[in-house]
């Protein structure tokens, strides 16, 4: 998550939290942070607040989730804790997602091995379920750029 979208969430200026994070540099090592690139932020200009100079001043924080996870004992706001909770708990849930997938794959090999492999009816509708857990989202297509172009 992008340090603004953070700031946003938790009811503080970006500002605060960057100095925040950088008075607590030892709380957020670099696995759990990292500041975008010139490239990256070129890239986000058009999503992301910008200063009154016409653009963003300094380069984002993106946060990955244990990253997200110090920030509760280096913002100590009730509504940056409130906040913080509530994305944990969207983590565990995306996680406990992911995970249920793979559980179901598993169970799904366990009863085929157990089917004799001259039942292919039974073979089909497993192939068939198959199919559908790893069925991969196409991506969407791409889009001319709204707004102003060099």
């Amino acid at each position: 998550m992008l340090d603004a979208d953070l700031a946003d969430l938790y009811g503080v200026p970006t500002k605060a939290l960057k100095q925040a994070v950088k008075r607590n540099q030892g709380r957020v090592p670099a696995d759990f942070m990292f500041e975008l690139t010139q490239e990256e932020m070129a890239n986000l200009r058009s999503q992301i607040v910008t200063s009154s100079w016409g653009g963003t001043r300094y380069q984002s924080f993106a946060f990955t989730e244990q990253g997200v996870a110090m920030l509760s004992g280096i913002l100590s706001t009730s509504n940056a804790i409130v906040v913080n909770i509530a994305i944990m708990r969207a983590f565990v849930q995306m996680r406990r997602f992911f995970e249920s997938h793979k559980e179901l794959a598993k169970k799904i090999e366990d009863v085929e091995k157990t089917v004799s492999s001259h039942d292919e009816k039974i073979q089909l509708i497993f192939q068939a379920i198959k199919q559908m857990i790893e069925k991969k989202e196409e991506p969407l297509p791409v889009r001319n750029p709204i707004g102003f172009n060099k």
